[in-house]
């Protein structure tokens, strides 16, 4: 008897309906020499430490690092599990052989090969069947093409480093992390876990560092010189302004003469269908025009897959094999039941099968996302959101690029020159399965239409001056973190691990919905609408973790790119076991050895260079190259003790939390920028009792001790911090965005939900300016001030302007 393994129910009853196996028993069907049952996903898993030994249940620094000496199985812990498990036993030591049909991939790999191994099947003649669609047709020629089990076996041995590498580092991390900074009243109880991964500890900094550089941003005006001529706007070709009245000096040259048409050049351009889709891609377009999570997406495809309606959606590739080519025509000419007008324009005789559509090279363990043809009877919601654009982008991929004319014209008034653009779409091509809604303003100086203008023609225009302000990156939405995660290499220099990543990524398609899923449910991250913000528990978490790799995702690159050589046989996986042990130590010893170097300051945040001390403060010692970075040795009017100045400088985040005129306490860190923020300590997590498994406790410091910086060690602490004359509870006004009260900070003006996400911010100087509190009570009560003077621009050019809000934001308006 042959027994057929598939990773789910629905695909176990596909595979027993193509072989007729039609007798249903209990968790399998049986038939023609078939028997034919399933899993649920990972129905084994590695044992947890205290499987190993009881006392490992408790969570201890001495018991760490904990790597196995030989990695053993357990069956998961649910009733269904066992019940299903105990069919499959059976039916396997009961079998003259054996057939894989889980998922074609690693982690299907993997569940096939943990229950062979816990089920003591691993010596019975075994094969591969490997699927990308449940169709009837897809199913037939992975029979024909099925291959013995063993060409396999490095897929498999990357998959097992894979998991095995993963439980190391996340169970001793974790471990590590929760025990040393739980308070002294949670030892020895359970506290808060901080969970740390691998995926979801990077892409975790990824969204903390974007949140602080939007927070930490300040806004610089600028202006641009605009002319109006024949009802087209002309841009100055020259860089835009940072001071005003440079701009108005070139407005006044420009306006003293005609402008004149120098030169017309047009060009065609095409712009190409896009691809096909795989799952990053579907998540990221679902996310973009309809809000949905990559979770909810993933699980509406799996449920189209698993109704025979596409292809298998958990693919990173998004292209087609050469011999799928006979079956697209079939496909379309099945979806010109629901498409009949789009297909009807395609020649599906002669379809044209491009280099972006057909790769062999680019096909990994899937390819891309495509409808299988199947009726789709009636579809709601999800369902048909998600259906409909897989169909369309199908479509789409067969039809013409859209062609466009660019025409350029150059002119001068004077000296001063102008340049316009304008786009015509000449045949819209497959943009015409994607009609955009036009909305007000939206049209711009690339879009606008031009008319017959001749070479050397001339006339009266307008000049005028066009203000704006620098804007901060955008937050994170879903969308653009999984293209983040997509690319992460772009974040890794060496170029072995760029190439690694380019591949993969962080995480894989399958897995970054839920990397997501576990940050929301950690608490780490919070969605905001669309917008996906960083928590004061995840920021708190990003802070105190010291090392590098765990932050970034250098580690996910150095670990694919080891996993792809033992794929290819190229990579002992013993060698990289050994590695994963050798680096979990190193977490662990750099944790507990966190110390500062006495000799130095540190490095400057923005440059890189070594920070020097001056008279009153820090500063970078390239500021004779421009770097005008500078540390106060002071906030909030307290003052910092050299121990943490050289913590800011060096680890970028204090040791130990602080506690300002009875502030909650907070960690400061400081930004890539050279801002610095508060962290607050999340409750019941404060490091004041250290954490360490035998009760000691750690000295706590004290905040005070300001000294010069420039007698570095010498000087005395002083025994008491100043009074904050600026209480950060006072109340100046209402938030336009929330109507929650806002209150007066350290360095600004702000909502007092900022952690709720709310971003009002007035800054106390703007553009060299002080901002009174009278001006921001009037800035929130009356939505904009008089006309204050003394703003400087970066040239140091001084401008007078109102300050206006609008939705929010602090803008100049002249």
């Amino acid at each position: 008897m042959k027994v057929i393994l598939a990773e789910k129910p629905s695909v176990a009853r596909d595979l027993a309906s193509f072989l007729s196996v039609s007798d249903r028993r209990d968790g399998f069907f049986e038939g023609g020499g078939y028997q034919v049952t399933w899993a649920f996903g990972h129905l084994v898993e590695l044992k947890e430490p205290g499987d190993y030994d009881p006392a490992l249940k408790r969570w201890t620094l001495e018991s760490l690092p904990f790597v196995p000496k030989k990695f053993q199985l357990r069956l998961r812990g649910d009733d269904g599990a066992k019940k299903q498990f105990a069919v499959i036993k059976r039916l396997f030591l009961e079998a003259t052989s054996l057939i894989c049909a889980t998922d074609a991939g690693r982690e299907g790999e993997l569940i096939f090969r943990y229950i062979q191994s816990l089920t003591g099947c691993t010596n019975k003649p075994a094969q591969r069947l490997w699927l990308s669609s449940l169709t009837p047709t897809a199913i037939g020629d992975a029979f024909r093409m099925i291959r013995p089990l063993s060409d396999y076996d490095n897929l498999y041995a990357a998959a097992k480093c894979r998991s095995q590498a993963d439980w190391v580092v996340g169970i001793n991390a974790t471990r590590n992390y929760t025990v040393r900074y739980r308070s002294a009243s949670e030892r020895g109880a359970s506290g808060l876990l901080w969970s740390l991964g691998r995926v979801q500890t990077p892409v975790l900094t990824m969204i903390t560092r974007r949140d602080d550089e939007i927070r930490t941003f300040q806004s610089e005006p600028f202006w641009e010189l605009m002319t109006q001529y024949r009802d087209v706007h002309f841009r100055y070709r020259g860089k835009r302004f940072d001071d005003q009245e440079n701009a108005q000096s070139v407005l006044q040259i420009a306006s003293k003469y005609d402008l004149t048409i120098r030169e017309i050049q047009s060009r065609a351009e095409k712009s190409q269908p896009p691809q096909l889709y795989d799952l990053t891609e579907l998540q990221r377009d679902m996310n973009r025009r309809f809000g949905i999570s990559a979770a909810e997406t993933l699980t509406t495809a799996q449920s189209l897959y698993e109704a025979k309606l596409i292809t298998y959606p958990r693919t990173d590739s998004p292209y087609l094999s050469k011999d799928m080519r006979k079956d697209i025509p079939g496909v379309m000419r099945q979806l010109s039941s629901i498409k009949a007008n789009e297909i009807a324009k395609l020649n599906l005789a002669a379809l044209p099968f491009t280099s972006r559509i057909i790769n062999d090279a680019k096909v990994t363990d899937h390819h891309a996302i495509i409808p299988t043809g199947a009726s789709a009877g009636v579809l709601r919601g999800r369902e048909q959101q998600v259906y409909n654009a897989i169909v369309v982008r199908f479509i789409a991929a067969f039809y013409p690029p859209c062609e466009k004319e660019i025409t350029t014209v150059d002119a001068t008034a004077g000296e001063i020159a102008f340049r316009a653009r304008g786009v015509r779409v000449v045949a819209p091509g497959w943009t015409q399965l994607y009609p955009r809604k036009a909305k007000s303003g939206e049209q711009n100086e690339e879009q606008q239409s031009l008319p017959d203008f001749k070479n050397g023609e001339s006339g009266k225009h307008k000049p005028f001056i066009k203000s704006g302000q620098t804007s901060p990156p955008k937050h994170f939405t879903e969308n653009t973190l999984l293209g983040a995660m997509d690319t992460a290499g772009k974040l890794v220099d060496e170029a072995e691990l760029k190439e690694a990543l380019k591949e993969k990524g962080l995480g894989t398609p399958a897995t970054r919905a839920a990397t997501i899923e576990t940050l929301l449910n950690r608490k780490y991250i919070v969605r905001d609408k669309k917008n996906v913000l960083a928590t004061d528990l995840g920021r708190y978490l990003v802070a105190i973790v010291r090392d590098r790799n765990l932050t970034s995702p250098e580690l996910t690159g150095e670990w694919e790119a080891k996993l792809k050589k033992i794929e290819a046989g190229q990579l002992s996986p013993e060698v990289f076991m050994h590695e994963i042990a050798d680096y979990t130590r190193a977490i662990i010893q750099s944790s507990a050895a966190v110390s500062v170097n006495q000799e130095i300051y540190g490095s400057c945040p923005r440059c890189g260079e070594n920070v020097i001390a001056g008279k009153r403060a820090f500063g970078c010692s390239g500021w004779r190259k421009g770097c005008k970075f500078v540390l106060q040795p002071s906030y909030r009017d307290a003052d910092l003790s050299m121990d943490q100045v050289r913590e800011l400088l060096q680890l970028r985040v204090t040791n130990q939390p602080l506690t300002i005129n009875g502030s909650p306490p907070f960690l400061l860190a400081m930004s890539e920028s050279g801002m610095l923020v508060e962290i607050p300590v999340p409750q019941g997590s404060e490091q004041d009792g250290g954490g360490t498994p035998s009760g000691r406790k750690r000295t706590k410091r004290k905040n005070g001790a300001k000294k010069s910086a420039a007698t570095k060690s010498g000087g005395k602490k002083q025994s008491k911090t100043k009074k904050d004359a600026n209480s950060n509870t006072t109340e100046i006004g209402v938030c336009p965005l929330c109507g929650s009260p806002v209150v007066e900070q350290t360095k600004s003006y702000a909502c007092s939900r900022w952690r709720e996400g709310c971003g009002l911010t007035i800054w106390k100087t703007i553009s060299g300016k002080k901002i009174s509190v009278s001006n921001a009570r009037k800035l929130l009560r009356s939505g904009e001030t008089a006309v204050l003077k003394g703003f400087k621009s970066k040239a140091g050019k001084s401008f007078d302007a109102k300050l206006k809000l609008n939705e929010g934001k602090v803008r100049f308006d002249f």
